[in-house]
């Protein structure tokens, strides 16, 4: 069986967080954009996500790479290409390489130590807003196929097709997207 299956994944996510030295932003964004196509080509590499923020009066990027084993992702961290284009970037980096290991629901809405999590009843907002869309479109998507067979549209089978559906819909695409478009609000400190 093959590790890239969905339900075969463990799914791990590496975090790396790069503050740019004041002046070396363009710089780091034409390395990044090279970086991340490198690491696409990678087997077990899932996606990545770039966060872009500020700390202590620097620019911050934290990129998330999602990988389908943590083996697939040691791959890359040891790999002598990532060692040589962290050698190349060092210059620009205010605090070095800072890398961190976790799941991938941690990031859903804190992708960073540095910023604080957003109150609870935002983090429901933007979970009703992907759930909510999808819970009304999935059942119709598979309606077609509940019709061809009567196993498959019995109650257990139906539900198990339909949350299964939604569940990696919503782990893979819509909550990193969606968490990407809602930063500014998920963000914006209370008293602003």
């Amino acid at each position: 069986m093959s590790d890239t299956t969905p339900f075969n994944q463990e799914t791990v996510t590496l975090l790396i967080k790069h503050r740019i030295r004041a002046g070396s932003e363009d710089q780091y964004e034409a390395w990044l954009r090279r970086v991340v196509g490198i690491a696409a080509g990678y087997h077990g590499h899932l996606g990545v996500d770039v966060v872009r923020g500020k700390a202590g009066g620097l620019h911050l990027f934290t990129s998330v790479l999602r990988f389908s084993t943590t083996e697939a992702m040691q791959r890359w961290l040891d790999s002598d290409e990532r060692r040589e284009l962290i050698k190349e970037v060092a210059p620009l980096l205010a605090d070095g390489d800072v890398t961190e290991v976790n799941t991938d629901s941690q990031f859903w809405f804190n992708p960073s130590e540095d910023a604080p999590q957003p109150p609870r009843w935002k983090q429901a907002v933007v979970s009703f807003l992907v759930i909510l869309p999808l819970s009304m479109l999935i059942p119709l998507l598979w309606g077609p196929v509940f019709s061809l067979h009567a196993i498959l549209s019995s109650y257990l089978v139906s539900n198990i097709l339909i949350t299964a559906t939604i569940v990696l819909l919503v782990v893979y695409l819509c909550m990193p997207l969606a968490t990407r478009l809602f930063a500014p609000w998920l963000t914006a400190r209370q008293d602003q």
